[in-house]
């Protein structure tokens, strides 16, 4: 179970003091007093906030005294993405970042973390929306890997992209409709690879900012890998080629 906290003085004292969140959820008509403070502080710190009917929140909290707002906790503080590009240029190293575009499954996500630790990945990049964060469950699947790779959580994943492009990063994505393979292009300068949902892949707009879209060989009649396990391969032929393992 992902962890939260509720009540008007328990999340607010949360926010003010800076604990990591996902999101906050609010009684629909509870937005007066404490709670519109809690809201703008909210978004103050730019996190999602959603309004749900209030028995959501019996059923969440178990029918605790929620006073209409519950607040979900991530796992570990989100980072920048320019924390994330300062990190690769202090190792010396080209960076090689890892975007998410609506990875919705915990599992996925903790086995993305896990494969990027691994493979030498100095951040992942996600959404704030239609995709899941840093919870309890993500932390539990990645099996320690969240506390080593740095994750950004944006608003906008294409002005993303642009940035990253801005500072000199080639962004490669990654879908069925691919135009070549990963081992026909070169992936080991500066490096971001793009993996989409489980259930729609590639959004437009998110495609259309990769300067390059590869595809994995499939023999079988399966359609296509999951997110998790395509995303590992890519991470790993970007090693094999940025290690010199091909030698």
């Amino acid at each position: 179970m992902d962890d939260f906290v509720y009540g008007r003085n328990s999340v607010l004292e949360s926010l003010k003091n800076d604990r990591p969140a996902n999101k906050l959820l609010v009684a629909r008509g509870a937005g007066t007093g404490s709670v519109k403070e809690i809201v703008a502080l909210a978004r103050d710190k730019r996190l999602p906030v959603q309004e749900v009917d209030r028995k959501t929140l019996d059923a969440t909290t178990e029918n605790a005294n929620h006073q209409g707002v519950l607040l979900y906790l991530a796992a570990k503080a989100y980072v920048e993405i320019e924390e994330i590009l300062a990190l690769a240029a202090g190792k010396g190293e080209p960076p090689f970042i890892l975007v998410l575009d609506e990875v919705g499954d915990p599992h996925n996500l903790g086995a993305l973390l896990r494969t990027a630790d691994g493979a030498g990945v100095h951040g992942v990049v996600i959404p704030r929306r239609r995709a899941v964060g840093l919870t309890g469950a993500v932390a539990k699947a990645a099996a320690g890997a969240v506390e080593y790779v740095p994750v950004s959580r944006v608003a906008n994943l294409t002005q993303a992209l642009d940035g990253l492009k801005k500072a000199g990063c080639w962004v490669v994505g990654a879908d069925m409709n691919g135009t070549d393979y990963p081992y026909n292009v070169d992936l080991r300068g500066p490096l971001v690879l793009v993996i989409g949902g489980e259930h729609k892949g590639l959004g437009r707009l998110v495609r259309e900012h990769c300067d390059l879209v590869v595809k994995l060989p499939m023999l079988g009649r399966g359609g296509s890998l999951n997110a998790g396990v395509a995303g590992s391969i890519l991470m790993y032929e970007a090693l094999r080629q940025r290690s010199g393992l091909e030698k």
